[in-house]
């Protein structure tokens, strides 16, 4: 997994809950990196699922939500990091629909070697879209935060709903229509 996920999950942690919770989650955690990271390096995603795991023990937040306040806190920061991407389109719909197409593309070029999910857009209206969220990974509530951002940076704002077609949360399926 992508170093620039872990700095930025740290930065979240230090942010929301301070830094003696990032220490405590690291010592809890058992890292082989031992909580050192780079945004340029990569990392097993074990160590993520670590993270996770400590974190939610020690803010008692289930790990679903914390894995959408994460997503809705990457958007931000891959937006300052990239802003040329996020330029590149005036609405939310037009974004999610070129993630496989213009995003993820522009993603491997910064990171060849980077896991990403895939997205296949079953729909796609003036309003609405509807899509298949497929990872082995299953970090679909992260996706969700990251939907939901995507239509605040925008001024917008959007009713997102999903439905998990295989249990485990490698595949979802998102309905997003657009308010207003």
């Amino acid at each position: 997994m992508k170093g620039i996920v872990f700095t930025e999950f740290m930065e979240m942690v230090e942010s929301s809950f301070g830094l003696e919770v990032v220490d405590e989650i690291i010592e809890k955690s058992n890292l082989e990196s031992e909580g050192i990271y780079t945004s340029i390096g990569t990392y097993e995603f074990n160590e993520m699922v670590s993270l996770i795991t400590n974190l939610s023990d020690s803010v008692k937040i289930d790990t679903n939500t914390l894995l959408h306040t994460f997503g809705y806190y990457l958007f931000s920061s891959l937006g300052k990091a990239h802003p040329e991407v996020i330029k590149s389109y005036t609405n939310p719909l037009g974004l999610l629909y070129s993630i496989e197409d213009h995003i993820h593309v522009h993603v491997k070029k910064l990171y060849p070697d980077a896991e990403l999910p895939s997205f296949k857009i079953l729909e796609k209206t003036d309003h609405s879209i509807s899509m298949i969220y497929s990872s082995s990974r299953g970090l679909y509530r992260l996706a969700h935060g990251l939907i939901e951002k995507c239509f605040e940076h925008f001024n917008s704002s959007a009713k997102v709903s999903y439905e998990l077609l295989k249990e485990d949360g490698t595949e979802v399926k998102f309905d997003i229509v657009q308010n207003g």
